[in-house]
């Protein structure tokens, strides 16, 4: 089979797609037909050894697949032939992958394989922060940093669909129309955005930040929470992971909450049918479809990491491997 293999760890230039034997199927697990691949941040960090998944070189990367059962366990819950949508941690930019059963899920009736690919990651991370993790009550106001980003997008769409306003944060005039497209109903430049949301909120501030950033943006995005406000930390795109003097949460009775959709999934695995669930209403009616930035073929892996290590892309990337 054709797959992306990582050999070096310099970087998603250094990547190579080549001609490999399929995966061993480990008892218990689903053997999938790969029609799409999500690019996922993850996959960036492997490529320089950053992430805290490290396999030994050459090794495949690529968490979320979409595609065609060829064949699983007896009471699974699927048979060759089902369109799912999974979790596959590693070895997903490839044309066959395996993955647990808990971590596949049904494809909804007229959902493309590339959006099933599109979808798991980011949308379920958006899912996870959100209400899980940021205990989001409806009619709250939501600030979305990293807003034309694939978590930035899907944040934007789950947070309109379950009621509250959402202002985005864009560090270009190009993103901002992608993050108007995604539904938020005010999108301001990095520059300034904290008195922006000043501002518009009549000086009380937000309920919730979702932030994939990090870096220079932290300071300012816990300045923008309300009293009992929470910032939810997703990522560190913007590269430097920043600090609080935790005095600061103390007067407005604040909350800096990790929101590790990932770390949480690999201990409670069942979780991801949870959320697949609950949301399937949503995503079968296209509410939650995701916004692309770009599919590449498999032969064009490294460009399509490329493009999301330059913070260029807009939206999800995925991969087709047909």
């Amino acid at each position: 089979m054709r797959a992306v293999r990582i050999t070096s760890l310099d970087g998603p230039e250094a990547i190579e797609v080549s001609d490999v034997p399929e995966p061993e199927l480990p008892e218990g697990h689903v053997l999938i037909d790969v029609y799409a691949a999500g690019v996922a941040f993850p996959d960036l960090l492997q490529t320089r050894g950053r992430y805290q998944m490290r396999p030994e070189l050459p090794f495949t990367p690529g968490m979320e697949v979409a595609g065609v059962v060829r064949s699983a366990p007896g009471g699974s819950g699927f048979v060759a032939g089902d369109r799912v949508a999974a979790m596959a941690w590693l070895g997903g930019f490839a044309e066959v992958a395996v993955a647990p059963p808990q971590m596949v899920a049904p494809l909804p009736e007229g959902m493309s394989f590339i959006e099933g690919a599109g979808v798991l990651v980011n949308m379920l991370t958006a899912h996870f922060a959100l209400t899980k993790r940021g205990r989001y009550r409806g009619g709250e106001t939501v600030l979305v940093q990293g807003a034309a980003g694939g978590v930035g997008v899907a944040s934007i769409q789950l947070a309109r669909a379950l009621g509250a306003e959402v202002i985005a944060v864009v560090s270009s005039a190009q993103k901002a129309v992608f993050a108007r497209r995604a539904g938020a109903s005010m999108v301001l430049p990095v520059e300034g955005f904290k008195d922006a949301v000043r501002e518009h909120t009549g000086g009380r501030g937000v309920d919730l930040v979702v932030d994939p950033v990090g870096g220079d943006r932290f300071a300012d995005s816990r300045r923008c929470l309300a009293p009992e406000g929470r910032l939810l930390v997703i990522g560190f795109a913007g590269g430097r992971i920043p600090t609080i003097e935790v005095n600061r949460l103390l007067l407005n009775n604040i909350e800096v909450v990790g929101a590790a959709w990932g770390e949480y999934l690999l201990r409670h695995p069942a979780y991801l049918r949870e959320q697949w669930d609950e949301l399937t209403p949503l995503l079968a009616d296209g509410e939650l479809a995701p916004l692309l930035g770009g599919v590449y073929p498999l032969d064009r892996a490294a460009e399509a990491l490329s493009c999301m290590d330059n913070r260029a892309a807009l939206g999800k990337l995925v991969l087709e491997t047909g």
